[in-house]
């Protein structure tokens, strides 16, 4: 245990320094748990600093991503095997997806969609909107992250009157496609010529906050590109909370840690990151026009339904479900990928704190969803960059779908 706690600490330390992470030769295993011993087994691993790093939380009956470094795939194996579990390598060298996914075509002169742009290039596109398109694209700035970065949106409107939308993705940091998606969707909102979607624009005022976690956004890029929290400093070799663990609503009541160090750690206090508190504040601004409410993550293929929390249920569950269904059924059409549809508890696992369960248990949005894109498992997090466009139009037509289904309630 000693050598990984050195091991720890020296990546704790090159993380700080700005060294580059790399994942040569790392494995994603898959495991399922299905006895209690086993889930409890891989739950305690989950909330420790072992030197492993889950891809997916901890739930009984569904597979566990779990990403191990070269030495410790024999340790990991033969826990798996002591406890009665078969595992599957679903990635045998994670470097190699990395360099994959970030060697994207980058020949395009403005921005685009077939490879992955750093923050500041997704703040300059938006802030070039409000120019491109005055009077409809409205550029908001709700403050400033950890590390000074502003946090970026725009509104889209064509008419006044009109109830609201609003679009979060990036929330957690190495979620790559779903910054690339949610920039996608508002482009075609501005440009598509397609009557459904135009349609849908222009029906709706439109709130799109594409990263709204830069600051670890950018470390993913710079430092290590499996990170997932915030970059707020928590103790001397732990940086950051989880961001989506962090909201103000049944904070710290499951599926969460209190491990500094751990992804799902759930921060000192409800909104003690900037990156939350401030995003929040303004959503509390405009709740009172909001109708639907959507976060953008990755991966798994599944549309969520609020609440993360054991034992709670919105009066309008069975609703949210069918506006759900729809959505994923129009997805499918496309390329004929395949989303689950259902309550967050139900199908994955309990998660509190979460932006999608804060706007409907305060705010009182009738209509929020969460959407885990590509893929099931073969890339991961790791998305290569050809099918940002796929993931995007697909989307595009789950959205339209849900926006139809869900003016029926209104």
């Amino acid at each position: 245990m000693w050598l990984v706690r050195i091991a720890l600490l020296a990546a704790a330390l090159a993380a700080a320094q700005g060294a580059g992470a790399r994942f040569d030769n790392y494995r994603v295993y898959s495991v399922r748990p299905v006895s209690p011993a086993q889930l409890a087994a891989l739950s305690r691993l989950h909330g420790e600093s072992s030197g492993l790093s889950f891809w997916t939380d901890v739930a009984h009956n569904r597979s566990v991503h779990v990403m191990a470094p070269p030495h410790m795939f024999p340790e990991f194996e033969e826990m798996v095997a002591s406890l009665g579990m078969d595992f599957e390598v679903y990635i045998e060298d994670v470097q190699k997806l990395i360099d994959n996914q970030q060697s994207g075509d980058k020949s395009e002169a403005t921005f685009g969609w077939t490879s992955y742009h750093r923050v500041d290039e997704i703040h300059a596109w938006l802030r070039s909107l409000s120019a491109r398109y005055p009077g409809v694209v409205t550029l908001l700035n709700v403050g400033k992250s950890t590390e000074g970065r502003d946090l970026l949106g725009v509104k889209v409107s064509y008419k006044r009157g009109n109830k609201g939308i609003f679009i979060e993705g990036g929330i957690h940091a190495r979620e790559w496609i779903a910054p690339a998606t949610v920039t996608y969707i508002l482009n075609q909102l501005l440009t598509s010529t397609d009557s459904q979607v135009r349609s849908m624009a222009q029906e709706f005022d439109w709130y799109f906050f594409p990263s709204t976690n830069p600051d670890g956004y950018e470390y993913t890029h710079t430092t290590n590109r499996m990170w997932r929290k915030t970059r707020s400093r928590t103790n001397l070799l732990c940086y950051g909370a989880d961001p989506n663990r962090n909201w103000g609503f049944h904070w710290n009541e499951g599926g969460t840690s209190t491990n500094p160090c751990a992804d799902t750690y759930h921060g000192s206090a409800p909104f003690s990151e900037p990156e939350t508190r401030l995003l929040a504040d303004y959503i509390s601004t405009i709740s009172s026009n909001l109708k639907i409410y959507l976060a953008v993550h990755s991966y798994t293929q599944v549309i969520l339904t609020p609440y993360g929390i054991a034992g709670l249920r919105p009066a309008n569950e069975n609703t949210l479900l069918s506006i759900g269904q729809v959505a994923a059924q129009a997805l499918a059409k496309r390329y004929d990928t395949q989303y689950q549809v259902g309550n967050i508890v139900d199908i994955m696992y309990v998660a509190t704190g979460s932006s999608a369960d804060w706007v409907v248990g305060t705010q009182h949005v009738p209509l929020s969803f969460i959407y885990e894109l590509r893929d099931t498992g073969r890339y991961g997090f790791l998305l290569p960059a050809e099918q940002i466009v796929p993931t995007g139009e697909e989307t595009l037509d789950s959205l339209v779908a849900l926006v139809n289904a869900a003016k029926k309630t209104f």
